[in-house]
This record gives C-alpha cells, sequence and structure tokens, in this order.
C-alpha cells in the first residue's frame, strides 16, 4: 500500500463506521477486486526480465519440505553403510 492511500485508508475507516452491514459486505467486496486487479495490472506492465523469477528472489521463500525416507530405504543405506566400514576396518584403516 502507498503512503498515498494510506492515508486515504483513515478516512474511509470513518466512512465505514456509517454505512450498513449490506453496504460494508458490498465495499470489502469491491476492495479485493480493486487489489486483484492491481496485481494483475503490475504483472502485465512489469516486464518479465524485471520480474522476479521466483518467490524467494521476492523475499518470499517458502521453507523446503525434507523428503521422507522408506524404513527399507533407510535401512538399505545403514547396510550400505556397515558393508564400507567393514571393509575399511578389514584394510586397517582409521577413516575414510
Amino acid at each position: 500500500m502507498t503512503p498515498a492511500s494510506s492515508g486515504s485508508r483513515h478516512s474511509t475507516m470513518s466512512i465505514a463506521l456509517n454505512l450498513s452491514s449490506k453496504q460494508l459486505h458490498r465495499a470489502a467486496a469491491l476492495r479485493e477486486r480493486m487489489d486483484k486487479l492491481e496485481k494483475q495490472l503490475a504483472a502485465i506492465l512489469v516486464p518479465a526480465s524485471e520480474s522476479p523469477a521466483t518467490p524467494a528472489a521476492e523475499g518470499a521463500a517458502r521453507p523446503r519440505r525434507r523428503r521422507k525416507v522408506s524404513k527399507e530405504a533407510r535401512a538399505k543405506q545403514a547396510l550400505a553403510m556397515k558393508k564400507r566400514w567393514a571393509k575399511v576396518k578389514a584394510a586397517g584403516k582409521r577413516s575414510l
């Protein structure tokens, strides 16, 4: 929201106190529609090369989800690690 619109927001709040419930719902619906249209307009006006390619570039990075490994896969990994260490110990080394 721009500084100019934040000042007008205060005046709309005082006007909203004198509106009926039906008028308030209509005003809220119009505000949502205006916000949506402003976003669409901004997407059109900003060239693709200037717009952020990913949400992370915008600063709204979502947390990465951890991949879930099945019990069978973990068992295979553990077995493989044990085999590697057995091979290292048999060779007489202390580390990989």
